[in-house]
């Protein structure tokens, strides 16, 4: 079924119960996922080594989170129709009648434009052509052209959550460089082993749906191996990104503390099958996704840490 068809059928078209209100466009922005956004771009921009001044630094941060708030809608317009076929999604705006799709769209639209082209304004060219991409690769390359064909779609999309780093150094400094990168790799790598353990024990919801999620496509054994053979791949990276230049002491500690507690839980998982993980409700695989919602925090707040002491002179390796 195209999605096209799947939005055309969509089963909330008829169910709108009365105005909406704040709270229901509010919900639309997904908060949640902004938080992450605003605090991974936060962490981007007072790590790079240039000075911001604080109502610019605000703004950046600010016209972020739009840009971050206006993906969300966007995703929530288009994927209207599974929001409601799924359990954890059924109360979202638009399947509970609170807002329609058009409101939605032009909510969405209207606040991307509006937060591209403000960033510019408070900083460069640069840091907005990054947030526009952004939206861009999340709504239309990953939420419309790729997660209802390609199981390798966490992948895809993880690219679209690790950008805000990037863009908050880039306000800051007008530049790419290696440490935006890294930091953009230390989310893209994380998405997978993250969202792939919360597959394991919600493969019902993707299957309802018809979204080809890796547990549908290839089975929960394929899944295991994927998500030990992302959560090697990002240890190495995590740990290695130590000795960089948003690197140090502080940020090692964390990193080898977190990944040698996240490698254990993707092991535990690895070795597990169907029948041992269903006989304790997955508490494995439920422990890694709660490990992985503090796995980015941590780290992020080290390499904050990280700049902060270089701030003083303290931080670093010299």
């Amino acid at each position: 079924m195209s999605d096209a068809s799947l939005n055309t059928a969509s089963p909330v078209s008829h169910t709108q119960e009365g105005e909406a209100g704040f709270g229901d466009f509010f919900a639309l922005l997904k908060p949640r996922v902004m938080t992450l956004v605003v605090f991974t771009a936060l962490v981007g921009l007072l790590a790079a080594p240039v000075g911001v001044h604080p109502v610019i630094g605000f703004a950046a941060i600010l016209f972020i989170a739009v840009g971050g708030g206006a993906s969300g809608a966007l995703n929530m317009w288009w994927e209207s129709d599974i929001d409601a076929l799924m359990k954890r999604t059924q109360k979202r705006p638009i399947p509970a009648g609170k807002v329609t799709r058009d409101e939605a769209f032009a909510f969405g639209i209207t606040l991307a434009v509006m937060s591209v082209v403000m960033l510019w304004l408070a900083t460069n060219a640069l840091a907005a052509g990054i947030l526009a991409f952004t939206i861009f690769f999340y709504v239309v390359i990953y939420t419309i052209g790729l997660k209802r064909w390609t199981p390798q779609n966490i992948v895809i999309g993880g690219a679209a959550g690790a950008f805000p780093p990037m863009i908050g150094w880039a306000a800051a400094t007008g530049t790419v460089s290696l440490e935006s990168v890294l930091m953009f790799a230390l989310i893209f790598m994380w998405t997978p082993p993250h969202f792939w353990a919360l597959a394991l024990f919600m493969r019902g919801d993707y299957d309802k749906a018809g979204v080809p999620m890796l547990t549908v496509t290839h089975g929960r054994r394929a899944t295991r191996v994927h998500i030990l053979v992302y959560t090697v791949l990002l240890a190495a990276l995590a740990i290695g990104a130590a000795f960089t230049g948003i690197g140090g002491p502080v940020y090692l500690a964390v990193a080898v503390i977190f990944n040698a507690l996240f490698l254990r839980d993707a092991i535990a998982i690895w070795r597990r099958d169907e029948d041992q993980a269903e006989a304790d409700n997955y508490r494995v695989e439920k422990r890694a996704f709660r490990l992985s919602l503090w796995y980015l925090f941590a780290h992020f707040t080290a390499i904050l840490a990280e700049a902060a002491l270089s701030g003083l002179g303290l931080g670093g390796w010299t």
